[in-house]
């Protein structure tokens, strides 16, 4: 579109836009901070709960105290954003070991949902000014950090508010305010914005194609973005759980299309319920004088093999023709529509750029498999969970992420292979062949996955992890229950607690558990309990004095084996030491031998007593990770859980996210493409790898939140057969003849 020329020049005009719109938001900070500040006294005499007033009284102290420290940081900040010093996602250095799910990515969380509730509000002003500015720099689009972006103003908001000593759990107070109000004034700074350029002569008027933005469905059907194309606030507001339960619905309406097309609009009985007629004669002649499999011919496409673009386009050509001979011979209409839509919709996954060219190629050699089962059964057209529907889905899913021939060669492929030929030799079967290498390949993919060498030592400790710390929780149970009913003191209970439990698990993981160090470690711990307890008699002291060098030496072992600190280690003896001192003097029961030798036997037999408990949060950190392994981490990213508490509806969808799935991950200001590649048998880690070498082990409670806050989005809004029966049916509605 035509528009006037630039007084000034285009990237000089977008710096200056920057400024003004800075200049324009920085006083809506100040007055920020004084409504905040009115918000936090007025909760004082509001009713709420003892625990809720003594947050809200921690809030208003803190705030007072530390009001202009945030407004000022914050603002310097927004003056520093507007200068290209800030680091990109490529800035980030990978040869260092991260431990996420801390400080970092709870701020990215609430502002991302922040973002999301203002930009819904914003209207069309942010994004034309955007556009605008995009267009004097001559970019498809804006850097990650620019001012421009609402979500990058309140990320280093709320980095502010809490590098500045305010809780997290104060912002929930205010959260509601700080978006009325911060709305208001974006929306005002963003229409002076596009006045000023408009009277500058950039883009007078926006054509709505302008403004048009592919929705989430059409995206899935392109390449994937590269590495940090989009902005936190977008990635956030894609697919999420009820954008999934949305695909759901959509897969129904277009089952529910098919039936309306094969049965006509006015058919009284259920779909389910229609007897399938078998083909005509003719028809099913034609079919069975075609070649088992169909194959290519190279040398007469011009290709150098089937992972060529030629040779796609061969084959397509090839099924397209054999489709049109099969509708000649049809009897009826029925017959007619099932051809075309088997065939369409194989045309359609033949254009799924996203899929290897080798891989569409085999794929193709099932059009004919499944049109034999769609003239045979109404089921594939009657449901989505139909085996055939289900496989192709299956297979489509997992090699999405694959680039160029990256595929050729590997296991994945010849597995594919495979399955194609087994359903090709048995075509009589109908479903059942379907189902059963459908279930194969199921199993081959999570065993193929965790195998890779790649992921193999992460999954093989990662393992480790999940076994350590999930006995680490129950051991502490467990001794708990032993102790609740003797007279033990504090100090022993906290050391038996907090840091003995978890000797025990590493060395049950380490060596195992009835191994003979195993088992002197674990009878520490009840010499430990009778040497701190009341000592009413010379011989127990004695006893006790002639014991305590090698109790203490076992203490120090088992801490050395848990990678903990000389100086943390003489800080437990210490106060070990003390203890036992004070039991010489104390007055208190005596533990009775009966006691000491149930607890010992208990001890020796802990792991039978050791339950699963999928909703236990496992203590995750860099050091348990960094032990087990005893190699380079530098490429594993540890997301532990904590931060924002998922809804159940997130847990339940965190749960059923399958193997083999492609995702976008935005970490730490890293968004990458990840493969999910391993869950843990108790379902508490994680693991995805990514195009670029890194690994993610992720806990199920931030998996959770990562969905939530969408943060992980999934490549595929709905199942590859559904999407090309869609693209199959508006081609019929487009040319019904």
């Amino acid at each position: 579109m035509a528009s006037q020329p630039f007084v000034v020049q285009p990237t000089q005009l977008a710096r200056q836009t920057r400024h003004r719109f800075l200049t324009e938001i920085a006083p809506a900070l100040t007055e920020l901070g004084a409504a905040l500040a009115q918000r936090l006294s007025e909760l004082q005499s509001d009713g709420a709960s003892e625990h809720d007033r003594q947050i809200r009284r921690d809030a208003w102290s803190a705030y007072q105290l530390r009001q202009s420290v945030w407004v000022d940081g914050t603002l310097k900040a927004w003056q520093a954003a507007l200068h290209p010093t800030m680091a990109t996602a490529s800035d980030v250095p990978t040869g260092f070991f991260e431990l996420v799910g801390t400080d970092a990515m709870d701020d990215q969380i609430i502002a991302s949902r922040l973002g999301m509730q203002v930009s819904e509000k914003l209207g069309a002003e942010a994004d034309d000014l955007q556009l605008r500015v995009k267009h004097l720099e001559g970019s498809d689009n804006l850097s990650l950090h620019d001012i421009l972006r609402p979500e990058v103003l309140l990320l280093i908001m709320v980095q502010r508010w809490t590098s500045a000593g305010l809780a997290r759990e104060a912002w929930a107070l205010v959260n509601d305010l700080a978006c009325t109000l911060l709305t208001a004034r974006l929306q005002q700074a963003y229409a002076n914005g596009n006045a000023f350029l408009i009277q500058q002569g950039v883009l007078p008027t926006i054509d709505f194609r302008d403004r048009v933005k592919r929705s989430p469905a059409s995206a899935s059907r392109s390449v994937a973005p590269a590495q940090g194309a989009e902005p936190l606030a977008a990635r956030a507001a894609a697919p999420t759980k009820r954008s999934q339960a949305h695909a759901q619905q959509r897969a129904v309406g277009v089952m529910g299309q098919l039936k309306r097309l094969l049965l006509g609009a006015g058919a009284a009985p259920p779909f389910e319920s229609t007897v399938q007629q078998l083909p005509s004669a003719a028809l099913a002649a034609a079919i069975a004088a075609i070649p088992a499999p169909v194959r290519f011919n190279a040398g007469s496409t011009g290709a150098s093999g089937e992972d060529s673009p030629a040779t796609v386009a061969w084959v397509s050509d090839n099924l397209r023709r054999i489709s049109v001979d099969l509708k000649s011979k049809a009897q009826t209409k029925n017959e007619k529509a099932t051809i075309e839509i088997v065939a369409l919709m194989f045309q359609a996954i033949l254009q799924e750029s996203r899929i290897p060219a080798g891989i569409r190629v085999w794929f193709a050699r099932l059009q004919m498999p499944v049109l034999r089962e769609a003239l045979a059964s109404s089921d594939f057209f009657g449901t989505t969970s139909h085996p055939a529907r289900l496989l192709i889905d299956r297979m489509g899913s997992c090699v999405m992420g694959f680039a160029g021939g990256s595929i050729n060669g590997t296991a994945l492929e010849a597995e594919i292979k495979r399955v194609v030929q087994v359903i090709e030799q048995y075509p009589e079967t109908g479903q059942k062949v379907y189902q059963l290498v459908y279930d194969e390949f199921n199993k081959f993919l999570v065993q193929f996955l965790a195998e890779r060498e790649s992921t193999q030592k992460v999954v093989g400790v990662a393992q480790q992890v999940e076994l350590k710390e999930t006995l680490t929780i129950r051991y502490t149970i467990e001794m708990r229950n032993m102790l609740k009913d003797m007279p033990v003191r504090d100090e022993i209970r906290e050391f038996l607690f907090k840091v003995w439990a978890e000797v025990l698990a590493m060395a049950a993981v380490r060596n195992g558990p009835q191994d003979g160090e195993t088992l002197e470690l674990k009878k520490s711990a009840t010499d430990l309990v009778w040497a701190a307890s009341a000592k009413p008699n010379r011989a127990d002291r004695s006893r006790v004095i002639q014991q305590l060098p090698r109790l203490l030496q076992k203490l120090r072992s088992g801490m050395t084996l848990l990678g903990l600190a000389p100086q943390e280690q003489e800080r437990h003896i210490t106060a070990v030491r003390d203890t036992l001192a004070d039991a010489f003097l104390s007055k208190t029961q005596a533990i009775s031998k009966q006691q000491i030798e149930a607890m010992t036997d208990r001890l020796a037999q802990l792991e039978d007593f050791v339950t699963d408990d999928d909703d236990a949060d496992l203590p995750l950190d860099a050091l348990s990770i960094e032990m087990m392994l005893g190699l380079d981490a530098s490429n594993i990213d540890v997301v532990a859980d904590g931060g924002a508490k998922p809804t159940p509806q997130m847990r339940e969808w965190a749960r059923e996210l399958q193997i083999g799935a492609w995702f976008t991950l935005d970490h730490n200001a890293r968004v990458a493409q990840v493969q999910f590649v391993w869950r843990s048998e108790r379902q508490h880690l994680n693991l995805f790898a990514s195009t670029d070498g890194r690994s993610y082990l992720i806990q199920a409670g931030r998996l959770a939140s990562y969905l939530q806050a969408g943060l992980l989005v999934p490549q595929e809004e709905e199942a590859l057969t559904v999407r090309a029966t869609r693209d199959a049916l508006d081609k019929l509605q487009a040319n019904p003849e």
